[in-house]
C-alpha cells in the first residue's frame, strides 16, 4: 500500500506566501489618514457658544415673525443652546468631502467662503474678526428647488448681541412661507 505524502511548497512559493499574508496583515492594521481642513470650524465655534450661553442662563428678548404678521415677541429663557442654534452649526463646511469645493477670499479681518458647486446647501459663510475674535458671522444657505420645494436661509450671530434666523421656503402646493427669528442677548 502506497502511503499518501501531504503535498509540499517548495521554498520560495513558502516565502512568496508569508509575504502576502504579511502585507494583508499590514493593510488591514492601516487606518487612513484624516485630512484636515483649514476653513473656518463653525461647528466647533457655536457648540462653545451654546455651552457659554447655557452656562450664563439669561434671558433673551425672542422676536418671531411669520409671512410679514404681526411679530410676537417674549422674553424666555432657552433651556437647549444646541437646539437653538442647530441651524448655526449644521451650516459647517468644515468636512473633508468639501475641501475642494468652496473658495475662500478675504484677510484676517473678513474671511468668505464661496460654495463652487450649487449642489452644496451651505452658498457663503462670512466671517468677521478683530483681534483674533469673532465679531459676526453671515451664513446664506439654500436647498435648490426639486419637485416639492425649495428654501433659502440667512443665518445671522453676533456674539453677546444677537442671533437672527431668516428663512422663506417655496413650497409647492402651499405656496410661499416667510420666517424671521430673531434673539437679542442682554435685554
Amino acid at each position: 500500500m502506497q502511503q499518501i505524502q501531504p503535498f509540499k511548497y517548495p521554498k520560495h512559493k513558502k516565502r512568496i506566501i508569508s509575504f502576502f499574508g504579511l502585507l494583508i496583515l499590514g493593510l488591514a492594521a492601516c487606518k487612513p489618514e484624516i485630512k484636515k481642513i483649514n476653513f473656518f470650524d463653525l461647528s466647533g465655534y457655536i457648540t462653545k457658544e451654546a455651552g457659554r450661553l447655557q452656562a450664563l442662563n439669561k434671558p433673551i428678548l425672542k422676536t418671531v415673525e411669520h409671512n410679514g404678521g404681526a411679530p410676537e415677541t417674549k422674553r424666555i429663557t432657552i433651556h437647549d443652546w444646541n437646539a437653538e442654534l442647530s441651524l448655526f452649526k449644521n451650516s459647517d463646511i468644515n468636512k473633508p468631502a468639501w475641501a475642494s469645493s468652496y473658495s475662500v477670499q478675504g484677510d484676517s479681518s473678513l474671511t468668505i467662503y464661496v460654495a463652487k458647486d450649487t449642489t452644496l446647501k451651505t452658498r457663503k459663510l462670512l466671517i468677521k474678526r478683530e483681534n483674533g475674535k469673532v465679531k459676526w458671522i453671515v451664513i446664506y444657505n439654500h436647498t435648490p428647488k426639486n419637485l416639492l420645494y425649495d428654501s433659502f436661509e440667512r443665518l445671522t450671530y453676533f456674539p453677546d448681541s444677537l442671533y437672527m434666523i431668516e428663512k422663506k421656503q417655496n413650497v409647492r402646493v402651499l405656496g410661499t412661507n416667510r420666517y424671521r427669528i430673531t434673539g437679542l442677548f442682554n435685554q
